[in-house]
């Protein structure tokens, strides 16, 4: 049984917006519920004393009692005298995963009838040809040495330090190790920062490889819920209960919410792991994607006054995925560890894929631009024709990334997608974005693609949501993972 609890008063706090219907008590056990399902409160999380809620929310305990009561009946609840009531999931029948059932869910279709929207990454932007030539031509310097550089070649290095110099953190090539993506970069951490059995906080919803990497590593996960934003109180009193080792966020436009943090958020955050005594591993990947001309904030790492926070990139998101380049940026003896660390994984990058990044680095405001536009037109085509074929899916415009998170009606975001194949659509439901399996009522629909084509897989969601709406009900609960 985990130790970690939420005050009455923090559960009043999230319970604010409870709708004023009668009778109250289950009005507010209907709250919690979703308060569960989307991740805001985790599983095995210690619920305050029905007298302290009571106070907090300036009701009856009588009404918390009857509310506690209905949680447990449906399940969302257990008890034990002497050790208080948790949160869990209601025990149901386990028809569809996120790790297993839906893990090609978010791998690339290659049925040319079928729109994939299980993918949240674009072509090459426009510039591209020119810069691998460019790159090909600068090859025959680099082709009379060894061709191994486990930090990186330096002019690359070099031109991601001087990109987050321009975003408000000065940093030295030495700082920077190029990584054969963003993926190896955030294994690579993990195997150097954290030993099995090790807790490590991740948002939730989060990205669904990054807890496939920390699983792998043996952590042990700790999710703090982001539907509605960062609660900073919240995941402050989890890193120190947890004892959280190691944190993994997304500051910028996290995938999928497009949520992004906030100037004061990023320096409270780090304050609450300073006070915890946690490492942070900030998920940069989708940093440089604002579509509507966001004040961006200074990266997390420039709130840091103590190399507590090691910065991630990419490569993929910005300019193609195919370019299998991200890096890492932490201090200087940090970054020296890690470049003798990665010999046993890949000795180093392909050099022909580094150049390439540096001549499109050389031509960022140019590809952002494009990028900033292209997605512009796309999210709001996808926006709109969900409003207007799927009027009761609810979301908010995210101002950059590449998805939309939508809440759907009811939990049933996996039957969904089941039946979204079968009309020739492709997505990724919540499940596979949460650590505890729930979030069946969400999904992620990424604006990748063109407008038209964005419309036609909504007219198909359509049509799928149709099938599931009429299909006989053949389970009383949906299945959690």
């Amino acid at each position: 049984m985990t130790t970690r609890h939420i005050s009455g008063l923090q559960l009043a706090r999230l319970l604010r917006d409870v709708p004023p219907e009668r009778p109250y008590y289950l009005a507010l056990a209907r709250a919690v519920r979703a308060l569960v399902l989307d991740g805001r409160l985790p599983l095995r999380l210690r619920l305050p004393a029905e007298r302290d809620l009571a106070t907090a929310l300036g009701c009856s305990r009588t009404t918390i009692t009857a509310a506690y009561d209905a949680l447990r009946a449906d399940g969302f609840m257990e008890s034990r005298q002497g050790a208080g009531s948790w949160t869990v999931l209601p025990a149901g029948p386990m028809s569809s995963t996120a790790s297993t059932a839906f893990g090609p869910a978010y791998t690339p279709a290659m049925q040319d009838d079928v729109i994939d929207l299980g993918c949240a990454a674009p072509g090459a932007p426009a510039v591209f040809a020119e810069a691998v030539a460019a790159a090909v031509a600068e090859l025959p310097r680099y082709s009379t040495g060894p061709g191994y550089d486990a930090a990186g070649l330096l002019p690359l290095r070099q031109a991601i330090a001087d990109r987050y110099a321009a975003r408000g953190l000065p940093t030295s090539p030495a700082q920077i190790i190029v990584t054969t993506g963003a993926q190896q970069a955030l294994s690579l951490l993990l195997d150097l920062l954290i030993s099995p059995g090790d807790a490590v906080q991740v948002e939730s919803p989060t990205y669904p490889h990054a807890l496939d990497a920390v699983r792998r590593a043996g952590a042990r996960l700790v999710p703090a819920g982001v539907n509605g934003g960062w609660d900073v109180e919240l995941a402050g009193g989890s890193l120190r209960q947890a004892a959280v080792r190691l944190a993994y966020l997304i500051p910028d436009f996290q995938n999928p919410t497009g949520h992004l943090m906030s100037g004061p958020q990023r320096a409270a955050v780090l304050e609450a792991a300073r006070y915890a005594g946690a490492q942070v591993i900030a998920d940069e990947t989708f940093a440089e994607l604002p579509i509507d001309s966001p004040a961006m904030p200074a990266p997390l790492a420039s709130y840091d006054t103590g190399g507590r926070v090691i910065s991630v990139g990419s490569a993929a998101k910005l300019f193609w995925g195919g370019l299998r380049i991200g890096w890492i940026r932490a201090t200087i003896p940090m970054a020296a560890r890690l470049a003798v660390a990665r010999g046993c994984l890949d000795i180093a990058s392909p050099v022909l894929e580094q150049l390439i990044v540096v001549e499109l680095l050389a031509r960022v405001d140019e590809v952002r631009a494009q990028r900033a536009a292209e997605l512009a037109a796309s999210r709001d085509a996808l926006a709109a024709a969900l409003r207007e074929r799927l009027p009761d899916w609810e979301f908010p415009l995210p101002r950059g990334g590449m998805s939309i998170w939508a809440r759907l009606p009811a939990p049933v975001a996996a039957p969904l997608a089941e039946a979204g194949i079968r009309h020739g659509v492709r997505t990724v439901p919540g499940p596979a974005f949460g650590a505890d399996g729930m979030l069946d009522d969400y999904l992620r629909l990424p604006y990748v693609l063109p407008p038209d084509v964005l419309r036609e897989a909504v007219e198909r969601l359509a049509a799928a949501a149709r099938d599931v709406e009429s299909a006989p009900p053949h389970r009383s609960l949906p299945a959690y993972v």
